[in-house]
């Protein structure tokens, strides 16, 4: 058995009816390989020119460190809390997840993938109409399934939530604007509704993780970071989520291809080995812009005056025209007041991670051509932003003794 070829065809699909075959993924015992074809060869659009170059032949994965999985496709699987999802519904089939391969749980998505790439044949499984969502009762479930008790999982919390990135609950849905009517978004939308995401809290984070989010949004907005909307939900039993506007969807139901900078460069998220330096040379390499480059600057400048130390190399992405073939930083997310593993920052600044200074960020802004005048404009405008935590927090319900909490550190992290 551990010698069966299986195979599987990945799709570049860009609306409900353009789909375009990027190649064929093949895994036979321990070993897998990628083919592109030669109509895509033709076509000349790399998804991913660092480790998956668009070059004819077989590729085979050998970077077993980083994962089962070459990057690009890596990047279509969920995180913690999508594959605990997964695990659940394999198990409640009979399947032990832990012999479920990295090609059957591709297939398993299908199409309901975030970005642009599908797989094909996908797997049969339960996938229902559009159906109305009550928020409460989903984070209730969500709760309890993240805290391992032994819930069932609601079908509907199953499709919606089976397919986002990142380790906390969250679900996709369709938003209407206009009546703010909530549906499943795990597939295509009907006219009117747009996608989102929306996040719940795990039972260890604070009563108000979603206010707090939703106030680190506004502020990075106001520090010149270029972020998707956000918008706050509230039930009627005084629950309040955190939401964004997914960027991976651009026009209705039309997909764009996000590849995450540790996949792009086949990193292990979980490993904290790369430091800014690394992310704004691939910024520089990959967008040939330097606007882009500076907007990693000004990035991680927020990230160091804001205390948001989880900033791993999973959460910055980069966009990819699939008209001009060109690379773009993408917005923005995953924005949040965070102590880091060992109280550092995942992502270190020219190699420190506790207590990052001044000199750090001139560091990096000479080595990387961003004038220190200009560093120094950024610098400060990041800081006045910043010094409106109170305001923001208060605005968008964070409660007092968190709010003095996060200001307290803000202050003792700041850069003059």
């Amino acid at each position: 058995m551990a010698n069966v070829l299986k195979e599987i065809d990945v799709h570049f699909t860009t609306a409900p009816s353009e789909s375009f075959k990027v190649g064929t993924l093949a895994q036979q015992g321990r070993r897998l390989f990628f083919e592109y074809s030669d109509q895509w060869l033709n076509r000349g659009l790399e998804l991913s020119p660092f480790t998956l170059p668009l070059k004819p032949g077989l590729h085979e994965h050998s970077n077993r460190e980083f994962g089962p999985l070459f990057g690009l496709f890596d990047d279509s699987l969920p995180d913690g809390w999508g594959l605990l999802l997964m695990d659940r519904h394999f198990r409640k089939i009979g399947l032990d997840p832990a012999v479920i391969s990295p090609l059957d749980r591709l297939a398993y998505l299908g199409d309901k993938t975030m970005g642009a790439l599908t797989y094909h044949p996908p797997s049969l499984h339960s996938q229902n109409e559009s159906t109305l969502f009550d928020l409460h009762e989903l984070a209730n479930n969500s709760q309890e399934i993240f805290a391992g008790q032994p819930a069932e999982v609601l079908p509907q919390l199953l499709r919606a939530g089976g397919s986002p990135g990142g380790a906390r609950p969250k679900v996709l849905v369709g938003l209407n604007p206009e009546t703010s009517e909530i549906i499943s978004g795990e597939g295509n939308l009907p006219d009117g509704f747009e996608h989102w995401i929306v996040k719940f809290s795990a039972r260890k984070d604070a009563r108000d993780a979603g206010p707090i989010e939703y106030a680190y949004s506004l502020m990075a907005r106001e520090a010149g970071i270029k972020m998707p909307e956000t918008r706050f939900f509230k039930t009627e039993q005084g629950d309040c989520f955190f939401a964004a506007k997914r960027f991976d969807r651009v026009i209705g139901n039309h997909r764009g291809h996000i590849h995450t900078f540790g996949n792009l460069i086949e990193s292990n998220f979980r490993l904290p080995n790369c430091d800014y330096a690394d992310l704004l040379k691939v910024t520089g390499i990959l967008t040939k812009n330097h606007e882009d480059v500076i907007r990693v600057f000004r990035l991680m400048v927020f990230n160091v005056l804001a205390h948001n130390r989880d900033d791993h190399v999973k959460n910055f992405s980069f966009m990819l025209d699939r008209v001009s073939g060109r690379w773009m930083l993408a917005p923005a997310y995953d924005l949040v007041f965070t102590d880091g593993p060992g109280g550092e920052h995942t992502t270190t600044i020219a190699g420190e991670g506790r207590k990052p200074l001044k000199s750090h960020f001139s560091q990096l802004a000479e080595q990387f051509d961003i004038s220190q005048k200009l560093a120094d404009k950024i610098l400060h405008e990041v800081s006045l932003a910043i010094g409106q935590w109170r305001t923001f927090a208060l605005d968008t319900g964070v409660t007092p003794r968190t709010c003095d909490k996060i200001a307290e550190q803000i202050k003792r992290d700041a850069i003059y």
